[in-house]
């Protein structure tokens, strides 16, 4: 599945009324590390066809990325059920992200 542009304007919809888990990757373009953990997100999105993935600019998302505290990027945030499961911040492997949504 293709990586999901999260805004404001579809959030709701795509991430708090999804009926599957939903890793959203807060970042930024001028995040060296945010650079790095795209293509991996591009291959979890591809990996792990039960959630969906998708990926938040916080300087165009800045009242979202503030409303889930996000003070560092990239941060990886996993909603189940409208809800905060869990967050890691950093970059992370296609691993680590298989163990965070396992």
């Amino acid at each position: 599945m293709a990586v999901l542009k999260v805004t404001v304007d579809n959030f709701e919809e795509e991430v708090i009324n999804s009926k599957v888990p939903v890793l959203v990757d807060f970042w930024a373009t001028w995040c060296g590390p945010c650079q790095m953990q795209g293509p991996v997100i591009e291959e979890a999105a591809e990996a792990f066809s039960d959630i969906k993935v998708g990926k938040l600019n916080v300087d165009e998302e800045g009242a979202l990325a503030q409303k889930y505290g996000v003070m560092s990027i990239p941060t990886l945030i996993l909603f189940q059920d409208g809800q905060v499961a869990k967050k890691a911040v950093g970059f992370h492997s296609l691993e680590q992200i298989r163990e965070m949504i396992s």
